[in-house]
């Protein structure tokens, strides 16, 4: 079925046609809610860490895990990669496909 559409358009009978611009902003405010902010859900200056600060006194949290053996680590990027990546290797040195792209 093919449609006019520079046919004026016709309002659900539920909205009222000559509603004022003031109406409709009373309504919408009387409706609308504002969000409230509490700010001791947010972290802390305590979590944020600045550059230069003395972490020494800090302990590392994190396991590190070998190599595997069908891994390789990029003699240019320095990441480890898997051997899916390996574009060359040169010399025992192995190469990435990003670093050789």
């Amino acid at each position: 079925m093919a449609t006019d559409y520079d046919a004026p358009r016709t309002r659900p009978e539920d909205e009222p046609a000559n509603e004022s611009l003031e109406a409709i902003q009373v309504q919408r405010s009387a409706t609308t809610q504002t969000a409230v902010i509490d700010a001791e859900d947010f972290d802390t200056a305590e979590g944020i860490d600045l550059p230069g600060a003395d972490l020494s006194h800090e302990e590392l949290t994190v396991a590190v895990v070998p190599e595997q053996a069908d891994e390789f680590t990029c003699g240019s990027c320095f990441l480890v990669r898997h051997r899916s990546q390996l574009a060359r290797q040169k010399n025992g040195t192995s190469f990435c496909t990003d670093c050789e792209g």
